[in-house]
């Protein structure tokens, strides 16, 4: 099972029934939920959902710093790993919420078969302004440089956009290449 945590953005029960469509096991809690409770439930990986603010974001950076499982951050989960790892997050440039065009440069496992450019529904309130030492780059926009990102070695993502809404194109194969990520090191 799937974990998703859920840090009160207006998207997080989108994610959920996403999964549950592509018949992905998931269920959704909250980012209060205790560390050795999330631990208890053996989940085969984690995501963080998107939300208003980094101070509402609870045991988040505990999970993404204690947990050695896959961890796919959306939105707001993706500027926490950013933050746990060292990174920045910073008010983006040129606030926006709406359909861009990212540029995948490189497909890694969360993109597969999703390259070379993919529109997408992002929030760029906040973006990640520098990488974290040990992140490459997968995506950019126009807009953002740092569109999706992954540790060198961890199977630790973050994308800014959110591929649970309709606006994006191909967005639940992100989830369906991020179940197999999961599965795959489960050795399921």
């Amino acid at each position: 099972m799937i974990l998703i945590i859920n840090n009160h953005g207006q998207y997080n029960h989108r994610i959920h029934r996403t999964l549950r469509y592509l018949g992905i096991p998931s269920e959704l809690v909250p980012n209060t939920t205790p560390l050795d409770e999330i631990i208890s439930r053996d989940p085969v990986g984690l995501i963080l959902g998107g939300g208003p603010s980094l101070e509402r974001s609870g045991n988040c950076v505990e999970y993404i710093q204690e947990l050695e499982i896959p961890i796919l951050g959306i939105c707001l989960g993706h500027q926490l790993i950013a933050k746990a790892y060292g990174g920045e997050v910073a008010t983006a440039e040129a606030e926006s919420y709406a359909r861009i065009e990212i540029e995948i440069l490189d497909e890694d496992n969360i993109f597969r078969g999703l390259g070379p450019r993919m529109n997408v529904w992002a929030s760029h309130r906040d973006e990640v302004r520098r990488l974290p030492l040990e992140f490459d780059v997968l995506a950019r926009s126009s807009i953002c440089n740092v569109e999706a990102m992954k540790h060198h070695e961890k199977p630790v993502y973050g994308i800014q956009f959110h591929p649970e809404v309709h606006h994006t194109e191909n967005g639940h194969m992100v989830f369906e290449n991020f179940h197999e990520v999961c599965s795959s090191l489960k050795g399921e």
